[in-house]
C-alpha cells in the first residue's frame, strides 16, 4: 500500500476524480463548475492520458452531468468506464496473429531499445508454439551488444529455433538466412526481432527498411504482421516513437510493455487514440506466459475500480 503523509492512504485515479466531483451530496446536481473540470483534466494529464484523450473524457462527463443522466457516483464511474472502453477498443480477438494462405508467415517486432522488445518477442513464440505453429526466431538486432545471446537463451527457453548473425553484421542478411532455414526446415513461421534502433536516428531507420524490403522479395505478401512494442511508462513519448516508426513501416498493431502496476494507465488510452493502432497485446511481467491479449472494457474498469 502506498501512503502519502504519515497515515493517509494515496487515492488511485478513481478516488481522486471522485474526490473533486463528490465533495458533496449536491455535487452532481449543481453540475461541475470549470474548477471542477480544471482539476479533473489536470489528474487525467498526470495519469498520461494525453490532451486529446483528457478532453474527449471531461466532455463527455459534462455533458453527462448537465443533462441529468450522471446522477449517482456509479453513473458516473460506469460513463467513465464506457467512454474509455470505446476509445481503446481493438478488434475483438486481439491475440489472432496473421497467417500466411500458404507458405511461411513472417512477423516483424520493433520497437526502441529498453522497451523489452527482445523478451516480448520469447512471449509470442511462446504463445504460438501453444498454438501449433513451427517458430523460427531470427536475432536481426547486431546493434546491440548482447541482443542476440539474449535472443538466443530465450528460444531455448522457448524451445525454438534461432538463426542469428554477428555483432555489428547485417540485419537484413541474418533476416535472408532465417527465412532460407525456415523453408528448409518446414517451418511455418519466422518472428523477426530488429534492432532497438533509436527513433531519431535515420540510418537505422533506413537499415529498418531494408529489412522490410529483404522480407518482401522472399516472401511475397510479408512481412504478415509488424507489431510495435511500446513501454507503457513513458507517456507521451510513446506516441512520438509510434508515429515515427510508423514513417519507416506500416504497423499492424501495438504491443504495451512494462503495465505490471508501475504504469500510469492512462498512456495506453493515448496511444490507442493518438496512434490509431489495434492494441494487441499487454505486457505485465517478464515471465514468459506475462503476456495477455488486450481487453479494452477490463482496462477501463481496472483503471476506474480501486480507491488504492
Amino acid at each position: 500500500m502506498t501512503l502519502g503523509r504519515v497515515g493517509e492512504k494515496k487515492l488511485g485515479l478513481w478516488g481522486r476524480i471522485k474526490r473533486v466531483m463528490l465533495t458533496d451530496v449536491g455535487a452532481l446536481v449543481r453540475g461541475l463548475k470549470a474548477a471542477d473540470l480544471e482539476q479533473i483534466e489536470q489528474l487525467l494529464i498526470e495519469a498520461d492520458f494525453g490532451v486529446p484523450a483528457t478532453m474527449e473524457l471531461v466532455d463527455a462527463l459534462e455533458q453527462g452531468v448537465r443533462s441529468g443522466k450522471l446522477k449517482k457516483e456509479d453513473d458516473v464511474r460506469e460513463a467513465l468506464v464506457e467512454r474509455l472502453s470505446a476509445m481503446l477498443q481493438g478488434p475483438e480477438h486481439p491475440e489472432r496473429i496473421a497467417r500466411a494462405t500458404s507458405g511461411l508467415t513472417v512477423i516483424l517486432v520493433v520497437g526502441v531499445n529498453g522497451v523489452g522488445k527482445t523478451t516480448t518477442v520469447a512471449k509470442l513464440a511462446r504463445r504460438l508454439k501453444a498454438d501449433g505453429r513451427k517458430v523460427l526466431l531470427a536475432a536481426a538486432d547486431t546493434w546491440r551488444a548482447g541482443a542476440v545471446s539474449q535472443l538466443q537463451l530465450w528460444a531455448g527457453r522457448v524451445g525454438v529455433a534461432c538463426v542469428s548473425g554477428t555483432q555489428g553484421g547485417d540485419p537484413a542478411a541474418v533476416v535472408f538466412d532465417a527465412i532460407e532455414a525456415a523453408t528448409a526446415r518446414g517451418l511455418d513461421t519466422v518472428i523477426i526481432d530488429t534492432a532497438g534502433r533509436l527513433h531519431t536516428q535515420d540510418n537505422l531507420m533506413d537499415e529498418l527498411k531494408k529489412v522490410v524490403r529483404v522480407v518482401t522479395r522472399k516472401v511475397p505478401g510479408a512481412p504478415h504482421e509488424t507489431l510495435l512494442v511500446l513501454d507503457g511508462t513513458v507517456g507521451q513519448n510513446a506516441i512520438q516513437q509510434g508515429r515515427l516508426f510508423g514513417e519507416a513501416v506500416q504497423p499492424t498493431g501495438i504491443i504495451v510493455t512494462k503495465l505490471d502496476g508501475t504504469a500510469r494507465g492512462g498512456a495506453v488510452a493515448a496511444v490507442r487514440r493518438e496512434l490509431g493502432l489495434p492494441i494487441r497485446f499487454v505486457g505485465l511481467g517478464e515471465g514468459l506466459d506475462d503476456l495477455a491479449p488486450f481487453d479494452a472494457r477490463g482496462y477501463a474498469e481496472g483503471l476506474l475500480t480501486s480507491d488504492l
